[in-house]
């Protein structure tokens, strides 16, 4: 794995959460709160979800804490507060990934879920498993809006390449 791989596959991963924001916006205020039969209750709760998982990551990537529990839904009282995080946490992450080097990608990384349990990975191996979360969850909420009648459309990673 290099670097502009891992560049391009966050590039994209920030493409794709743009397309279901931009998505949730016009599906409105109360469609953002409200229940839609999601893993995490809404689509507030699953976008929450997707950015408290690339906010923990980042900060176990750089060493800075084993962060022992995620963000909540109700640290957002709409998607513009969300958004803003969103964007602060997209600039620290394209900040760090610039700093590396191919090299840095293969080094082995210690840390503690939220639990408190101790695992061990190759740092290309996590920044790719955040991408892949966010694309799950992404995926939820697409469904969730699609429904809504405002489909993000095509997230595809190909989409995003052509």
């Amino acid at each position: 794995m290099h670097k502009s791989d891992i560049q391009l596959l966050n590039a994209y991963n920030d493409w794709a959460t743009a397309r279901v924001l931009q998505a949730a916006e016009q599906a409105g205020a109360t469609a953002f709160t409200a229940p839609a039969g999601l893993s995490h209750g809404s689509l507030r709760g699953t976008l929450v979800h997707i950015l408290a998982a690339e906010i923990i990551w980042r900060q176990r990537w750089q060493a800075q804490s084993s962060p022992s529990s995620l963000l909540t839904g109700g640290e957002f009282a709409n998607l513009e507060d969300l958004r803003q995080r969103w964007t602060v946490e997209e600039q620290a992450r394209r900040a760090y990934l610039d700093g590396l080097a191919d090299v840095d990608l293969n080094r082995t990384l210690h840390y503690q879920n939220t639990r408190g349990i101790a695992y061990q990975n190759v740092l290309w191996q996590l920044i790719v498993h955040v991408v892949n979360h966010g694309t799950q969850f992404r995926a939820e909420a697409a469904v969730a809006l699609t429904r809504l009648g405002h489909s993000p459309g095509d997230l595809d990673l190909l989409a995003f390449i052509r």
